[in-house]
């Protein structure tokens, strides 16, 4: 299996697809195509909270604002996972996150893809990674080292990206926007246990029932809950929480559980 997740919408996908194809016969399947467009961090933030679901896989993510550029392009091998994309941080996260899920001891290998002359100086998933995803599935993930086109390199040489944690002052936790899904649903960095035993929260300065789902308020009706992935969500019943609460990723959250 092949995974595909990218910022590309449609149709660059088709291409990358045809170009893997035209090399292997592996299953593709798509994570989306509709990562938020060149935002690296919620790229990554996507990538943790789906990727590490799938059975061992080649999974090829290209979120990539650096394109032809001097940033490389590596693999990271994570068990009996590769995880191929641009050197941006993008991967880092999921990595760490397939090896929480993975039982043992597991270590991350990191390996700088060789990008010789690609056809395209602004379509590296094309013509750099595609390529590099099809012929780690033919060749398989244990035995990267043999790939010619891949060099070991040392993992903290590999860019990072991490999340920005929530501080806490007397009863205010102040955090941030992480990322707004496509329900418009805001998530936060806020963990989910702020919200224990509280029936509402005061979300800046605004006053919200505390609920376990959508259906427990009217529809248009806001609401604080702790979404699948563990943290705090600003939403609407039915509709767009961004737009209730006039937030949006990046931006500063500060929190009062009221008990």
């Amino acid at each position: 299996m092949i995974t595909l997740a990218s910022d590309f919408g449609s149709p660059y996908p088709a291409a990358m697809k045809g170009v893997i194809l035209s090399r292997t016969d592996a299953q593709l399947v798509d994570v989306s195509h509709s990562l938020p467009r060149q935002d690296t961090r919620a790229g990554a933030f996507w990538l943790r909270e789906t990727v590490p679901y799938f059975p061992p896989a080649v999974h090829l993510a290209v979120v990539d604002p650096g394109v032809g550029t001097d940033r490389r392009a590596i693999t990271l091998r994570v068990g009996d996972h590769a995880l191929v994309g641009p050197d941006n941080g993008l991967l880092r996260p999921v990595a760490r996150r397939l090896v929480d899920r993975q039982p043992g001891e597991t270590a991350v290998s990191a390996f700088e893809i060789t990008v010789e002359n690609p056809a395209s100086s602004t379509f590296h998933g094309r013509d750099v990674f595609a390529p590099a995803a099809a012929e780690i599935h033919a060749v398989g993930v244990d035995r990267l080292e043999e790939i010619e086109l891949l060099s070991p390199v040392d993992l903290e040489s590999c860019v990072d990206c991490s999340f920005p944690e929530p501080t806490v002052d007397g009863e205010t936790i102040h955090g941030e926007v992480l990322v707004v899904d496509e329900f418009g649903n805001v998530i936060t960095n806020v963990p989910g246990d702020a919200l224990d035993d509280a029936d509402r929260a005061t979300v800046n300065g605004r006053s919200t029932p505390v609920v376990e789902t959508f259906a427990a308020v009217d529809p248009d009706a806001s609401l604080v809950t702790v979404g699948s992935h563990g943290y705090v969500e600003c939403d609407v019943n039915q509709g767009r929480g961004d737009e209730a609460f006039g937030l949006q990723a990046g931006d500063s959250v500060r929190l009062v559980a009221d008990h």
